[in-house]
């Protein structure tokens, strides 16, 4: 006859494998109960939103599954308290050296579920129009597999090492940043990593980062919303998110997405950005939608946002970002959209059952 002890033994082996320990040992496991063959157990996540939640799943199924006298398993998922969270996250999260000096107003990470729609250009260009209303700015790269911040402003240099941490590297115009690439040999090098890698060099880059004083950091993230997109809303104080979209009727559906995650880990959505919208042709002055009609005023009442604004298709931006000359661009268009975030952006904030049943097959 299984017993209960023994269902909890096998649960034991199974590991988070973003936390990097068992089941048991995070409290994960709740409420385990067995009746005839028929083993029933809560399985309480950090989020609902894990990306590695049906991995984990699986893993637990399997390993109570290969106990003799098991007929049957049901997992209920459900999701931490803030404090439960915060316990287990904190045991193994000490607070970065430098991030008790530093001292930053408004944390905005900008996101879209698909990539290419202009991301790293929009938190460019945010950081831009910011600086140029007076503002101390920074710019976390957090897309550590394809970095293109340090290219775009014609930033190459490392980063300099203090007692409390790495410096971030100055633009031209004094915007602070931090990427991947700066810590590189070559910027052409590959970052090959796994998501507990990625996720945490970007807690490092938020608490081990000297960034000093700070009206706004603007967090780039890479697309979709797997580990990076989770490391950024469950780590970093965030403000809120501004979402990426471009005209096509697949970027919008990918974006809502994004705006779903966002949602469900209870971060303010700020607003959609529609990047690539139209092409103003040089010789006539007449406007062109290469991609097709807009989409974003409808997508963003959908969703319940703000729309900010359309961005051109200019070919000037791509010369001035592949020159890293990005702060030269003049951005008419792109000046209200910074001044309305910076009106309406909130401070930086601190940061269900569903049944998945199975036999044996």
């Amino acid at each position: 006859m299984i017993t209960v002890e023994q269902v909890r033994e096998a649960l034991a082996g199974v590991m988070d494998p973003e936390l990097g320990r068992n089941l048991v040992g995070l409290g994960m496991v709740r409420n385990l109960r067995v009746d005839d063959g028929q083993v029933s157990f809560d399985l309480a996540l950090t989020t609902l939103a894990c990306p590695l939640k049906d991995k984990i799943v699986a893993e637990a199924r399997a390993a109570v599954l290969a106990l003799d006298g098991v007929k049957a398993v049901t997992v209920n998922l459900a999701e931490m308290t803030a404090e439960e969270r915060e316990r287990i996250l904190g045991s193994g999260q000490e607070r970065g050296a430098a991030e008790r000096f530093n001292s930053i107003d408004r944390v905005i990470a900008v996101m879209s579920g698909k990539g290419g729609v202009g991301k790293s250009l929009v938190s460019s260009l945010l950081a831009v129009a910011l600086r140029r209303q007076g503002a101390q700015v920074g710019v976390l790269d957090a897309d550590i597999t394809g970095p293109s911040i340090p290219k775009m402003f014609g930033v190459h240099q490392h980063p300099r090492g203090s007692p409390l941490g790495l410096r971030p590297v100055g633009s031209k115009t004094g915007i602070k940043l931090m990427s991947i690439n700066l810590l590189l040999p070559s910027e052409d090098d590959a970052v090959i990593w796994r998501g507990p890698l990625i996720g945490t060099a970007i807690k490092q880059f938020w608490g081990d980062v000297l960034w000093g004083r700070l009206d706004w950091l603007i967090v780039d993230l890479p697309p979709g919303t797997s580990d990076a997109s989770l490391t950024v809303m469950q780590s970093l104080p965030l403000s809120g998110v501004v979402l990426v979209s471009s005209p096509q009727d697949l970027a919008g559906m990918v974006v809502r997405k994004a705006a779903q995650m966002a949602q469900h880990l209870g971060v303010p959505i700020l607003g959609l950005v529609e990047n690539m919208s139209y092409f103003v042709c040089p010789d006539t002055g007449k406007q062109h939608d290469v991609f097709g009609p807009s989409h974003a005023e409808e997508t963003a009442r959908v969703l319940g946002v703000s729309f900010l604004g359309r961005l051109p298709l200019d070919p000037r931006i791509a010369q001035l970002c592949d020159h890293g000359a990005v702060e030269d661009y003049a951005a008419e268009t792109f000046a209200p959209i910074a001044e309305r975030l910076a009106e309406t952006a909130p401070q930086a904030r601190c940061p269900l059952f569903m049944s998945v049943q199975g036999g044996r097959e």
